[in-house]
């Protein structure tokens, strides 16, 4: 049996890689900021901050496969932090603490293969479309910089180390377990709120922003894939197409028979951050190199988001 440590299993992407996981008969070991899951090592706690105690952890639990997904990431409806506090927060859990991981590898574990998933906020606002491996790295926030640092350092130790260290840029990826701050949720929350009465209007900061979406399970399979490869690299992992935010509307208030511009507003004020431009990934590599494909469609993703929130409502 195989082991695995998925750092960040909390989240969406950690509940549906530890799922699969499991459904190959993986033995997973979750772990997130300071804790770690029941497991048969009698290990009670760990702060992915300190070496110390990620080594530890990794000697006892001797893991095939690390997945690091945990990331600090503000979104636009955060409460804003000031820059220096997001800085620091961002490069102990997107940097250092990965460090640690690839650390405790090149010394006790140099067999073990290591994933860290980036974002295509490394590209910034890019003037080319799609974006693909060889598309310069130019990081415009301070999530974007510290994943562009966070890809550097895993081509580092792929290189002088010869660590096994992959990195997947991924692209938004939704699913039911996406929280509420997101703008796909919100947009699926509120409009089964309006269908049931419960609500009367939906509010966005912009309609006209474009977005590559994808599914979060399918994504997690793409991973999989990526590690089970001869050998490391950086992947973009994206769905192939690109839609506005209005798009993504229609298309909700569509599946629940709604006239969405009965209900719709736009307040820009709702926006705090820079609106990231022309992001759009093509997963060629992977494609080819795994066989990989997207399962679910722009129209199957928004159907399964509201279903899944129709059921909660009755």
């Amino acid at each position: 049996m195989k082991k695995a440590l998925v750092v960040g299993h909390t989240g969406q992407d950690g509940i549906y890689l530890s799922t699969l996981l499991q459904g190959k008969n993986y033995e997973v070991t979750g772990i997130s900021r300071e804790r770690i899951s029941e497991n048969n090592y009698g290990i009670t706690k760990l702060d992915v901050l300190r070496e110390e105690q990620v080594s530890d952890a990794v000697k006892k639990i001797q893991p095939d496969e690390i997945y690091f997904l945990a990331a600090v990431h503000q979104s636009s409806s955060d409460k804003q932090m000031d820059d220096g506090t997001l800085f620091r927060k961002s490069l102990d859990l997107n940097l250092i603490a990965l460090v640690n991981f690839l650390e405790t590898v090149r010394k006790f574990a140099p067999g073990c293969k290591l994933f860290y998933a980036a974002s295509s906020h490394v590209f910034g606002s890019p003037s080319v479309s799609p974006q693909d491996e060889s598309t310069p790295f130019q990081p415009e926030c301070i999530y974007g910089v510290t994943k562009t640092a966070g890809v550097r350092t895993c081509h580092f130790y792929r290189e002088h180390h010869s660590i096994f260290a992959s990195v997947g840029i991924f692209y938004n990826h939704e699913s039911p377990l996406r929280e509420s701050k997101y703008v796909s949720k919100k947009i699926v929350e509120t409009a089964a709120a309006i269908k049931k009465g419960l609500k009367t209007e939906l509010v966005l900061g912009d309609l006209e922003s474009q977005i590559d979406w994808g599914y979060a399970p399918d994504y997690m399979r793409a991973v999989y894939a990526m590690m089970q490869l001869p050998e490391a690299g950086n992947f973009v992992i994206s769905s192939g197409a690109i839609h506005t935010i209005k798009d993504f509307v229609v298309e909700v208030f569509l599946q629940l028979n709604l006239d969405w511009t009965k209900f719709v507003k736009v307040d820009p004020t709702l926006i705090t951050k820079k609106q990231k431009k022309n992001l759009f990934g093509s997963s060629y590599k992977i494609k080819n190199a795994t066989g990989w494909f997207p399962s679910v469609d722009f129209k199957g993703l928004t159907k399964i988001l509201v279903d899944e929130e129709m059921k909660k409502h009755g």
